[in-house]
């Protein structure tokens, strides 16, 4: 057994944790989660993300078993994503790591703040 588990470029599990630990998979899992959406109804619902970018992480999340894609037969085509068993299990798991977020803010703003104060001219790299 390879103890050295997703840090091995040989671990099956790698590739999916990068895939899901992006900036906007997360976000969007949460959005679909509490009933069917629409594209532009997610798109107005998580600030900041593009339309190229969500509809690649949408992709990869069908991919992946997380969300589903469905396609009404109308004029004009209408198309929902709802969440999946397998992407609520995953959601799940994203409630204690939030409140830890929420917990924590102030610490971390905290230590940031203490590291931007003890930085030296010398400690930013040069754009050279």
């Amino acid at each position: 057994m390879d103890l050295r588990g997703p840090f091995s470029i040989a671990c099956p599990t790698r590739e999916l944790l990068d895939q899901l630990a992006d900036k906007w998979s997360m976000l969007v899992l949460m959005a679909v989660r509490e009933h069917p959406v629409r594209f532009n109804a997610l798109k107005r619902a998580i600030e900041g993300i593009s339309q190229k970018v969500l509809t690649h992480t949408l992709r990869k999340l069908e991919c992946n078993g997380l969300v589903t894609r469905t396609v009404f037969a109308a004029v004009p085509v209408k198309v929902e994503y709802s969440i999946t068993p397998l992407g609520e299990s995953l959601v799940i798991l994203l409630a204690p790591l939030r409140e830890w977020a929420i917990e924590n803010l102030p610490h971390v703003e905290q230590a940031r703040k203490l590291a931007a104060a003890s930085r030296q001219p010398s400690d930013i790299p040069s754009e050279d």
